[in-house]
């Protein structure tokens, strides 16, 4: 099983994807068929996203399908060597891929052996649920369990900076929240730029960041970029 999931799809002063072309292209070594997920889009239409996501991944040579553009969704996927997860609303995309009786067959297939890369909302998904999302729940995705291909959260767009004078919670607050009703969860807290490279059972951070782990009731711990995460990827299988 690969997973390639990215905190983020932007950053300032680069292009979109721009900082992931590189281990994109390291994982999908000579696969060249991918399937594109939009359905994270919401403001955006989704032929413009996919797209957006075609020009950014064009140095990669694959050739890159809309989900939403194709007659058996369930078939594209249970057929793909590479699927892409866009980001975007973690709601509305686990909304949409429920609804169409996607995500069986989307755990099927990586841990059959197809590439998993997702960003954001994306990387959310791979997650046992969604609840360690930043998005606000504009659609009713009728359940929160996601993908389950890996075993802890990630949050992505980790930041645990507040503006001066604001009052909300700040980020850690918000995790140490979950955790005291779901004590059970290891969570990342992932930076923008960084990923998590996931090879079978080992899972690795990189990017220009180190990263946090939180556990409940612990202090949190530093994860260095470029170490393996302290706990090997233990998933349940159907």
């Amino acid at each position: 099983m690969q997973l390639l999931l990215l905190s983020n799809g932007t950053l300032p002063g680069k292009q979109y994807l721009e900082h992931a072309i590189e281990p994109i292209k390291r994982v999908i070594e000579h696969r060249k068929q991918a399937v594109f997920v939009p359905f994270a889009g919401v403001t955006s239409d989704w032929d413009a996203y996919t797209h957006k996501v075609q020009q950014a991944l064009a140095a990669t040579n694959i050739t890159i399908t809309a989900l939403h553009r194709v007659a058996d969704p369930q078939h594209a996927i249970r057929h793909a060597e590479i699927i892409i997860v866009g980001g975007g609303n973690t709601f509305n995309l686990l909304k949409c891929c429920r609804e169409r009786g996607l995500l069986t067959a989307l755990r099927a297939r990586v841990m059959q052996g197809a590439i998993y890369i997702g960003w954001s909302a994306g990387a959310n998904l791979a997650c046992p649920s969604i609840c360690t999302t930043n998005d606000m729940p504009i659609v009713d995705p009728e359940g929160l369990n996601a993908l389950g291909l890996i075993d802890f959260q990630i949050n992505p767009h980790y930041t645990n900076k507040l503006p001066e004078g604001h009052q909300g919670e700040t980020r850690d607050q918000r995790l140490a929240e979950l955790q005291c009703v779901q004590p059970q969860l290891s969570i990342v807290g992932l930076p923008e730029g960084d990923w998590i490279e996931v090879n079978n059972r080992v899972a690795t951070l990189a990017g220009p960041h180190d990263a946090l782990l939180f556990r409940a009731q612990q202090p949190p711990v530093t994860l260095l970029q470029g170490h393996p995460l302290p706990f090997p990827v233990i998933i349940a299988e159907d």
